[in-house]
C-alpha cells in the first residue's frame, strides 16, 4: 500500500485490510471484490490484484508459508527486485540492497552517479552501489535498511537537504564536489497528455447501474458507469440500454457535471449522461452489470471519481 501512496493515507487502509485478512490464507481465499473493495480509492489497482495472486501463488506454491529468499520472493505477483529485498531484510534478516526512490537518492550522491536513476545505464550503477554498502552482518540488516530509508526520507531530502546532520556526508561524493543540487538528474520532462470518456450515469429507483472493468487496465476488476463513445447520440443511447442493460423505458437524457481526475500518464476529464431508468426488461441484463443499492456505495469496489461522481447523487 505505501508504494506510490503516503502514509497517512493508507493507515486507515491497512488497519481494515488486516482486519478483514489477518493471514495470507484468508486474501487467498476472499472474493476479487471484496478484496478490490478494500483498496477502491487507493488507486494504482493492479497493486491488489497482485497482492491477491500472490496469496494464492503462496498458499498453492509454498504451503501457506512466506517465501524467504530474494529469488523467490520476486517470482510472486507484483513484488520487483527491490521489494523483495526490503522484505527478505525486514522478515529474514537477508543480505540484500534495496532501492526504492529515497534510497536511490542517497545512494546517488554519496557515490556521485550523475544521470536519472530511472535510466537503465544509471539504475545497474546504483544497484552495485548499493551492494557494496550493505552490512557484513545479516543481524544488522533490519537497522541499515530502515535507516537509509528514512535517510532518504528525512536529511538526504530532494531539495534543501540537511548535509549538516548527515551521517554520511564526511565521505559523501555530491557534498564534496558540490553537486548536491545536480544529482540525482531529475527526470526528463514530459507533457502530460488529456483524455475525456463519456459514462453513463443511470439510475433506477435508489440503485446505480454499474459494470465491471477488465481485470486488467486501468480499473482493472472495480466496477464503473458504462462508457459511452464520444459520437453516441441518444437514440443511440438508448439503443445501447435496451439492448445491453435490459432497460426498457427511460427517462430524457442530459449531460451532468464533469469530473477531472489525473492519474500518473494523463489526465482525464470524466463526462456523465444523466439517465433514470423507469422501467425494466423481465430478462436480465448482460454478464458483468449490476444495479448497485447507493446506500452501498462507501462498500463497493470503486474508482475514486466513480466514488465521487455517484455521492453527489446522494447530496
Amino acid at each position: 500500500m505505501l508504494q506510490q501512496t503516503q502514509v497517512a493515507t493508507v493507515l486507515g487502509y491497512y488497519d481494515r485490510f488486516l482486519a478483514s485478512f489477518p493471514t495470507v490464507q484468508s486474501l487467498a481465499a476472499a472474493s476479487d471484490d471484496a478484496v478490490m473493495a478494500h483498496w477502491a480509492g487507493l488507486g494504482y489497482y493492479s497493486r491488489a490484484r497482485n497482492l491477491h495472486k500472490a496469496a494464492k501463488q503462496i498458499v498453492e506454491m509454498h504451503g501457506g508459508e512466506f517465501p524467504q529468499s530474494v529469488e523467490a520472493l520476486a517470482d510472486l505477483p507484483g513484488i520487483g527486485r527491490s521489494t523483495a529485498a526490503a522484505i527478505a531484510a525486514f522478515a529474514f534478516d537477508v543480505i540484500a540492497p534495496i532501492l526504492d526512490g529515497n534510497v536511490k537518492r542517497v545512494v546517488a550522491r554519496h557515490a556521485g552517479i550523475e544521470g536519472f536513476p530511472g535510466a537503465s545505464a544509471v539504475e545497474k550503477q546504483l544497484w552495485s552501489a548499493a551492494e557494496s554498502r550493505l552490512p557484513l552482518r545479516s543481524t544488522d540488516m533490519v537497522a541499515y535498511t530502515q535507516g537509509i530509508m528514512d535517510l532518504g526520507a528525512s536529511l538526504c531530502a530532494k531539495s534543501n537537504p540537511r548535509c549538516d546532520q548527515c551521517p554520511i556526508a564526511a565521505d559523501c561524493v555530491a557534498r564534496l564536489s558540490a553537486r548536491i543540487d545536480e544529482i540525482p538528474a531529475a527526470k526528463p520532462s514530459k507533457k502530460i497528455p488529456h483524455r475525456s470518456q463519456r459514462y453513463l450515469l443511470v439510475t433506477h429507483g435508489e440503485t446505480v447501474l454499474l459494470v465491471k472493468r477488465p481485470p486488467t487496465g486501468i480499473w482493472g476488476g472495480l466496477w464503473c458507469l458504462p462508457e459511452l463513445h464520444a459520437e453516441m447520440g441518444d437514440s443511440e443511447v438508448s439503443a445501447l440500454v435496451s439492448v445491453q442493460f435490459a432497460i426498457k423505458k427511460h427517462g430524457s437524457i442530459e449531460p451532468a457535471a464533469e469530473l477531472e481526475h489525473a492519474f500518473t500518464h494523463f489526465k482525464l476529464t470524466l463526462q456523465p449522461i444523466r439517465m433514470t431508468a423507469i422501467a425494466l426488461d423481465s430478462r436480465a441484463a448482460e454478464p458483468g452489470a449490476m444495479w448497485l443499492p447507493l446506500a452501498d456505495i462507501a462498500n463497493a469496489a470503486l474508482p475514486k471519481p466513480i466514488s465521487t461522481i455517484l455521492r453527489r447523487l446522494l447530496d
